[in-house]
């Protein structure tokens, strides 16, 4: 029925809940005498109100009557227990922890970001490199030798010395450096690192930037070329492999040869798909017609491959045949797609920004905001407790927590007034973080900045576990998944499964209901089709002189081209894939023609309509019987459930809703 399909299909979109009137909530009704408000209807009903295509269900007294069989079932589940079970549980967690992303989002940073990254993408940097590692957690002293020395090879670059020599010689982005000399080709927005980003976009063209802080370390930047954004392509390949590098030069020439050949016959006009079948060795693509996914600049590996690939202009049009390190490629145009504007970009820019290096900028900004709405109160002579707990053992991940934890069993740190989190936990905390590779010295720095994080994660759980406090809209949103999960797996249990299992009774309702599973006219017949009419007409000759569809087959599709292509079988008489007939009689039909294609059918045999067996039908059996179970489910439902409505209140909601 429309309403489960309403109910379940709840949306991982957040968005606040507006309504035209406001509600008091006040108990609808009771089953069992469990409450059910008025504040719960109103809202599914006016969620559900544009999305139900059934006028009936927008009656409100007929929708009460649906959401009191839909809270009679959420009752029966939870009457079997399923809300124990284990995988409803997780992926309750599941939905929950996406659910709840939205709210961990600083929606001012994460729209400047937004803005940013689409400003950003509306170009195409081509910049070299030299990176100078160093440790997130450094010490200053360490973090100062580091960057004087990026320094002073940048003072050589500005001095006229050669980058890419720079980069081989000094830069630690190894090996990569030794072979492309830091060369990093074109890229836009989210292709690299996000403190590199900024560097590389804010450093103008033919200059080196000042020493750029990221993860990895320093990295000095030179901008060789700035373009506009070519978007992203979709295009088709036909790719011949390279011959090893120990190939005799015949051998290579071989390749090429081969190349240069499927090149003459796409000239000669032969479908660029059934040749990428037929040759391309790219095994992934081959058998889509050589299709690859969309990709923009600086995706792939090879420059070259992208450069051709965007110099096509008009979808269909394709290369000449050109080599790359990895082979011989002949490239089609499938489409183009200019870049969209900001209101088109801005919903997947969003996702884009939630995923990438940026999301720690918006994550910090979060935590800031909750520490001015959480105080947290840290308790210092437990705090000297847990310092005097770790000892140098900790740089060799040695370290131990202590033997008794019952020192460490009193409050550290206090969040609102209102969680407390024990010493123990923090010392646990640190001994998981043992083997994150932090190093920072000495052993109070240490200490300093895990409790910066430790406490950070807290707060942050803290808010995370009190989003349905906060906020009334999450409250609901989970509660209808909640219930639409239990609803789900009830249904399983006491439908569709029934319906499945329940062999007599699934028999008895195919009895009763027999008219109703029946086959059309349908023809027993092997039908022959292909674009050329000529060819079609010769294959109906063939057929009339008796030959088999193997012997046309064979005569028809030569020199490795398919002419025409031949299926068998029962077809229904108004099936869509097949040509209208005047007439359908056995023997063998005149050449016929439906959209681009001819046809020559053999009619075997002529099937009447009929009754269809239960075997032949049973999918759709099974589906019927369902829902004829589920329309008698509520009113068994409601004999084993008190259920009491508070018509009064009813009635207010009524006016109110109808206003």
């Amino acid at each position: 029925m429309k309403l489960k399909k309403v109910l379940l299909g709840i949306s991982l979109c957040v968005s606040a809940l507006s309504f035209a009137q406001q509600t008091k909530k006040e108990v609808l009704f009771t089953i069992n005498e469990n409450p059910y408000y008025t504040d719960e209807f109103v809202r599914v009903y006016n969620k559900n109100l544009d999305l139900v295509k059934d006028d009936s269900q927008k009656d409100l007294d007929n929708y009460l009557n649906l959401f009191i069989g839909y809270k009679l079932k959420v009752n029966r589940a939870y009457e079997l227990g399923l809300q124990d079970n284990r995988k409803y549980q997780l992926e309750l967690k599941n939905y929950r922890e996406q659910l709840s992303k939205n709210y961990h989002l600083d929606k001012e940073v994460t729209d400047e970001l937004v803005e940013e990254a689409y400003n950003r993408l509306q170009k195409e940097v081509k910049a070299s490199h030299i990176l100078f590692k160093l440790d997130e957690n450094a010490l200053p002293a360490d973090t100062l030798r580091v960057y004087n020395k990026a320094m002073e090879i940048r003072a050589k670059a500005l001095a006229g010395e050669d980058f890419g020599k720079l980069a081989q010689q000094y830069s630690e982005d190894i090996p990569a450096a030794k072979t492309d000399k830091g060369e990093l080709g074109y890229f836009s927005a989210f292709r690299m690192v996000y403190p590199f980003e900024t560097g590389a976009y804010t450093t103008p063209k033919g200059e080196v930037s000042m020493p750029i802080r990221s993860r990895f370390g320093y990295h000095i930047i030179k901008v060789e070329d700035v373009r506009q954004n070519r978007g992203d392509i979709i295009v088709a390949h036909i790719m011949l492999l390279k011959s090893k590098d120990n190939a005799s030069e015949e051998e290579k020439a071989k390749v090429k040869t081969r190349a240069e050949e499927i090149y003459q016959k796409l000239r000669q006009g032969e479908d660029f798909g059934e040749l990428a079948k037929q040759f391309s060795q790219d095994g992934y693509t081959a058998t889509k017609g050589g299709v690859l996914e969309k990709f923009s600049s600086g995706s792939l590996s090879s420059e070259e491959f992208e450069n051709r690939a965007f110099a096509l202009e008009v979808p269909g049009d394709y290369t000449e045949p050109f080599e790359t390190q990895y082979g011989w490629h002949i490239v089609k145009l499938v489409k183009k797609f200019p870049l969209l504007t900001f209101e088109e970009s801005k919903e997947d820019l969003e996702a884009r920004v939630a995923k990438d290096d940026r999301s720690s900028v918006i994550a910090e900004a979060m935590t800031e905001k909750l520490k001015k709405k959480y105080p947290m109160d840290t308790d210092k002579k437990m705090y000297s407790k847990v310092l005097t707990a770790v000892n140098d053992s900790y740089y060799v991940t040695d370290w131990k927590l202590p033997e008794s934890a019952d020192n460490f069993n009193k409050t550290l740190l206090t969040i609102n007034n209102d969680k407390e989190i024990k010493a123990w936990d923090f010392l646990e905390y640190i001994n998981k973080e043992q083997k994150g590779g932090i190093k920072a010295k000495p052993l109070n720095r240490l200490v300093s900045i895990l409790y910066e994080k430790f406490s950070n994660e807290k707060l942050n759980e803290y808010y995370d576990e009190n989003l349905e406090n906060e906020f009334p809209e999450f409250a609901g949103v989970m509660q209808e998944y909640k219930d639409g999960l239990l609803l789900f797996d009830l249904m399983e249990k006491e439908i569709w499964d029934k319906a499945k299992k329940d062999t007599i009774g699934l028999r008895n309702y195919y009895n009763a209901h027999l008219n109703e599973y029946r086959w059309g006219n349908r023809v027993n017949a092997e039908v022959i089709s292909s674009t050329d009419k000529k060819t079609i007409e010769k294959a109906r000759k063939l057929l009339k002189k008796g030959k088999d569809i193997a012997f046309i087959k064979e005569e028809l599709n030569t020199n490795g081209k398919i002419n025409v292509i031949e299926r068998s079988g029962v077809f229904a008489q108004d099936d869509e894939m097949l040509p209208v007939l005047d007439k359908w009689e056995t023997g063998i039909s005149d050449v016929v023609s439906k959209g681009d294609y001819y046809y020559v059918i053999k009619v075997n045999k002529i099937l009447p309509a009929t009754t269809k067996t239960l075997d032949e039908c049973r999918g759709r059996v099974v589906n019927d019987y369902q829902q004829y179970l589920e329309s008698t489910w509520v009113d068994t439902l409601k004999k084993e459930f008190t259920v009491k409505i508070n018509k009064d209140v009813f009635e207010k909601i009524k006016k109110q809703l109808n206003q």
